[in-house]
């Protein structure tokens, strides 16, 4: 027995209207990863791109660049994750299911 060709693409197409709607959310929601209590703070949109770093001063030592470095570092890897939730959580309610690490 043949698969019904014309159904088949109807639903791969309904399957890709579907990732586009939420690529476009994604891409229209920020989250914030911090490190350092908040000393360090970068914004960037589900879809990880990146908009905004904030430093505070007190956290700029010129004496100790490496830990400024490294603040950033894990700032930027908590938005990452962030944005990979928040995209899995979207996927989830809008009934994709994704396999892990598949990302939009």
């Amino acid at each position: 027995m043949q698969p019904d060709m014309n159904q088949l693409l109807r639903n791969v197409q309904k399957m890709q209207d579907a990732v586009m709607k939420l690529q476009n959310e994604l891409a229209n929601q920020q989250v914030e990863g911090s490190a350092g209590g908040g000393a360090v703070t970068v914004k960037c949109t589900g879809t990880m791109e990146f908009k905004a770093v904030k430093i505070k001063a007190e956290a700029a030592d010129p004496n100790d660049i490496e830990t400024l470095e490294d603040l950033v570092l894990m700032a930027i890897k908590d938005a990452c994750e962030k944005a990979k939730e928040l995209g899995q959580q979207k996927a989830n309610q809008s009934g994709l299911s994704l396999p892990p690490g598949l990302g939009l």
